[in-house]
């Protein structure tokens, strides 16, 4: 794992022609996004602190998928509240699939486990077991990129 210090611009947030609707997004949070160059491929995935723009973690690149990646962001990001005894603030994640999957605590991938694969099966592995063994209270909420715009941990690939 890598960790990137740099800030993200948070300010088109508030320049924003949807800045009307900003009210509804708790800044007290941490966004998550992965990025995937294929479906699968080299992929990647990250947590950006909203009041200060910051990278908090970043992990990859490794060979996988989109959804996987959003998924192992998000308990990254629980398990690194934990960690840090970080119990006031939120997740942003604009993956329905993947707040599903933490829910269920369990990673519904499609992803053919090979040898290329099975350090990421071992992360995913790791990821469900910590989500069975640790309860959180963190709130884990759908980010809304109509209203809002991309997620501000957005890799900005498309």
């Amino acid at each position: 794992m890598s960790t990137d210090s740099s800030l993200f611009n948070l300010s088109s947030l508030e320049s924003s022609p949807l800045s009307e609707g900003l009210g509804e997004i708790n800044r007290n949070a941490w966004a998550v996004d992965a990025a995937c160059s294929g479906n699968p491929g080299p992929m990647e995935y990250r947590g950006v602190d909203l009041q200060t723009g910051k990278v908090v973690f970043h992990f990859g690149p490794t060979h996988g998928t989109n959804n996987i990646g959003e998924f192992l962001a998000i308990v990254h990001a629980l398990a690194l509240m934990d960690q840090q005894g970080i119990k006031d603030k939120v997740i942003y994640s604009d993956s329905y699939n993947a707040i599903l999957w933490v829910k269920k605590k369990t990673c519904k991938t499609k992803l053919v486990r090979n040898e290329q694969t099975e350090g990421l099966y071992e992360l995913i592995a790791r990821a469900e077991k910590w989500l069975r063994t640790h309860s959180y209270s963190t709130q884990v909420l759908k980010w809304e990129t109509g209203k809002w715009g991309e997620v501000p941990a957005d890799f900005g690939r498309k």
